[in-house]
């Protein structure tokens, strides 16, 4: 880790209904066991992009190891009826093939998930290859699937264990439990992270697989897309990053959607990150245990590849 941008685990921004931790989420003491509903995020693919502080380009022994920590803890602070998904590659051919998908959910069912289901990305970027192995020879060709997985898991029981209100529409629902999702990827230049996921794809995890009004986790928050997602439809949302200026790019990105019509509370400033007033901000339940400071103080709510 580079010491100049060292994780520093503290309140970066904070509203009532979002928070983004500057942090390390193998190391964070903000979130409680058992305070979240849902955890969307792609952690890093360990394919050499400059993040700046994380190291993506480690051994595939270290990155699998660096995989099982984060995992575990995201284990640790689900609820029972928790869910996550996990959006990750397929495979990989950069240093070496490996079967990346495979290997990430094998470990998350050692750190205690139960598996439910895989829904395949379809990104549509296979214009963007560059790397045809051994090219119209028989010698060495690689096989690229211009697709992602979104992979899905559970802590200890899959049916939610208290009734609560879904906001998806009944062609939304039949669409998205097919098993193929075909919308664009992200723009780097457009968000300004290195390896952004659109939007569109925590939308459809949250509302698919969350009631209106849980509390989402995404531990590699990058640029935010996980919690633009989150306030859009009324849940809570909590970010985890452990760039500092990725920090500052995910409160801008809020920032913009709520000028764009988002309806969020008035938040304090941290670190030098505001977030916009508004008329009105969604009702939600008492958060008071979902972070160790608020647990002290008054309730607030909780709020890294791609985001």
């Amino acid at each position: 880790m580079k010491r100049s941008d060292a994780a520093t685990d503290r309140r970066f921004f904070e509203s009532d209904r979002l928070l983004v931790i500057h942090g390390d989420v193998r190391t964070t003491t903000a979130l409680e066991r058992g305070s979240v509903d849902l955890v969307v995020t792609s952690p890093p693919y360990n394919v050499d992009i400059d993040y700046g502080t994380h190291d993506d380009r480690q051994s595939y022994a270290s990155y699998l190891e660096f995989n099982a920590r984060w995992l575990a803890r995201c284990h640790e602070w689900l609820r029972d009826d928790g869910r996550l998904c996990l959006n990750i590659p397929l495979d990989k051919n950069k240093d070496g093939q490996q079967s990346v998908g495979a290997d990430l959910t094998g470990l998350a069912k050692q750190a205690g998930f139960r598996y439910h289901s895989t829904i395949v990305w379809n990104e549509g970027n296979i214009s963007r290859r560059t790397a045809w192995g051994s090219w119209m020879s028989a010698s060495a060709p690689y096989v690229i699937a211009p697709v992602e997985l979104i992979v899905v898991l559970y802590k200890r029981t899959w049916k939610k264990l208290a009734a609560g209100v879904s906001d998806i529409s009944r062609k939304d629902f039949m669409d998205w439990t097919n098993g193929l999702w075909t919308f664009n990827g992200e723009s780097r230049k457009r968000t300004g992270h290195p390896a952004p996921f659109p939007v569109e794809l925590p939308r459809r995890c949250i509302r698919l697989f969350s009631w209106v009004g849980d509390t989402v986790l995404d531990p590699f928050m990058g640029s935010g897309s996980t919690l633009v997602a989150a306030a859009e439809t009324g849940r809570r949302g909590i970010g985890i990053e452990i760039e500092r200026r990725y920090c500052r790019l995910a409160c801008q990105r809020l920032a913009a959607a709520a000028a764009g019509g988002l309806e969020q509370s008035a938040a304090a400033e941290h670190d030098g990150a505001s977030w916009p007033s508004a008329s009105s901000s969604p009702a939600g339940r008492s958060t008071s245990t979902t972070t160790r400071s608020a647990a002290a103080s008054r309730s607030r709510t909780r709020t890294s590849r791609k985001s």
